[in-house]
């Protein structure tokens, strides 16, 4: 666990909370009665076994699920159901288990469609300002360029001004998830959800990606809930972790306690020691 974390849960601190949350999908239960909260400024760890439930609650928090029972209350306001755009809208980004990039665009281009939640739209609405964007003239113009100079501040930050006119599809999978982390950083998250972001990567790979983590975390104060099964990634730069099982919530708390948890333990292990 990072020295100077261990962040406390309750009161205003808290940017979101999940309330009795239950997921069914037929007669499949995909999370049961989850409770918990992600507190402002936070690194949040979800784990558990394979079918846990930890992707279904992503998606849950993010709207590409409405889970049939429970509360989910962000920024203070709860709510019953979320779309994912204005999830989006409201400053929760995603990144995905399996890359999901626009492969035949450059690493810019992907980038810069995250910027699109951020985008001034008072221009579009008027037939005047819709010929000034096909022609790229007037407010079209320098709003694209105010995007992308954003833009390239993010490809600054992770280091991949070499790739920045590649198109993705040509990029080792390491780098093409750091694309998918700038795209996300680009819409200006308030909520970060990062679904196994070292997956499939080395040593070498999951170290720079833990680094732009713990960057995006304490230099931007974005709020991150991640998913991962790297045990010590987790336990590394984690402030506090939930761990799931079976859709059930099994043990919560900073990574020291969850790591001498023996439920936990169990779960991962099968037995009990």
């Amino acid at each position: 666990m990072r020295p100077e974390a261990a962040k406390s849960g309750g009161g205003d601190g808290v940017l979101l909370r999940v309330d009795n949350i239950s997921l069914s999908f037929g007669g499949v239960k995909a999370i049961r009665d989850v409770s918990f909260d992600i507190a402002r400024h936070e690194i949040r760890a979800i784990i558990g076994p394979n079918g846990a439930g930890k992707t279904s609650m992503l998606n849950c928090i993010n709207g590409f699920y409405h889970p049939q029972v429970g509360t989910i209350t962000y920024k203070g306001e709860a709510r019953a159901q979320m779309r994912p755009h204005d999830a989006a809208r409201q400053g929760i980004a995603r990144t995905f288990q399996n890359v999901a990039l626009f492969k035949g665009m450059t690493t810019l281009d992907n980038i810069l469609t995250g910027r699109v939640p951020r985008m001034k739209g008072q221009w579009w609405n008027d037939v005047a300002s819709i010929f000034l964007e096909a022609v790229y003239l007037g407010p079209a113009k320098r709003e694209e360029m105010v995007q992308r100079a954003f833009v390239e501040e993010i490809i600054d930050f992770l280091e991949i001004q070499q790739i920045r006119g590649t198109p993705v599809g040509r990029l080792p999978y390491g780098l093409q998830k750091r694309v998918e982390l700038g795209r996300a950083l680009a819409m200006e998250p308030d909520l970060l959800l990062l679904d196994e972001p070292m997956a499939g990567m080395n040593l070498e790979e999951k170290e720079d990606m833990s680094r732009f983590v713990i960057d995006v975390n304490e230099q931007f104060g974005t709020t991150i809930a991640l998913i991962e099964h790297d045990m010590g990634v987790v336990m590394d730069i984690s402030d506090r972790v939930v761990v799931l099982d079976h859709g059930e919530k099994i043990a919560d708390g900073t990574p020291d306690e969850v790591r001498g948890n023996d439920k936990v333990i169990e779960a991962y292990l099968g037995v009990s020691h």
